[in-house]
């Protein structure tokens, strides 16, 4: 099987539904974020240590293979997409919960880069905000988006941005504190 279609190269692409939209459609521009970000936190796994979260990451990103396909989505289809839970959101939140009771306190703003992992994550935490804004423009103008999607992409940033602060912990790197 070949990789390439050719069906691309005037500059759009097919939903699944089949519809044709240009590739700077806003759907594309949600789903091309959000497999952005999978790819980001392919890095991370790739360099965690600890197997639970080696794992932890592979289920995200799964569920995030989910929230493409739906935001791939034109609406129109017959086929049975993935679903995003509220037991995928809490299971985000019981992590957040669990690793924050095991950080100290936080008094001020952070500034990535006290090491790669803690960087990398605070980096794909950004990746994953700007996937929720492009996903919260894309409802100004469609329906089809549950808002399931964003919050599970709101509690992820959460879980990215307490990671970062883990790796820190876990690799006796001192947070940067923002200096005013």
């Amino acid at each position: 099987m070949k990789i390439y279609t050719k069906k691309g190269d005037g500059g759009e692409t097919s939903l699944i539904g089949g519809k044709r939209v240009p590739k700077n459609n806003i759907r594309v521009d949600a789903y091309g974020t959000v497999d952005e970000l999978i790819s980001a936190l392919g890095t991370i796994r790739a360099l965690e240590q600890e197997a639970y979260y080696k794992e932890f990451i592979l289920l995200i990103q799964n569920k995030l293979m989910n929230i493409g396909a739906i935001l791939a989505s034109d609406g129109s289809t017959t086929k049975t997409l993935p679903e995003i839970a509220d037991s995928d959101v809490e299971r985000l939140e019981n992590e957040i919960d669990r690793i924050t009771e095991t950080l100290p306190r936080l008094n001020s703003f952070i500034i990535p880069g006290g090491n790669l992992p803690e960087s990398l994550a605070h980096l794909s935490r950004c990746i994953c905000r700007r996937a929720e804004r492009v996903c919260i423009t894309l409802t100004d103008s469609e329906t089809n988006v549950p808002p399931l999607l964003l919050k599970y992409l709101n509690r992820l940033s959460d879980f990215l941005f307490i990671y970062a602060r883990k790796k820190d912990d876990d690799l006796n790197s001192k947070e940067i504190s923002w200096q005013v």
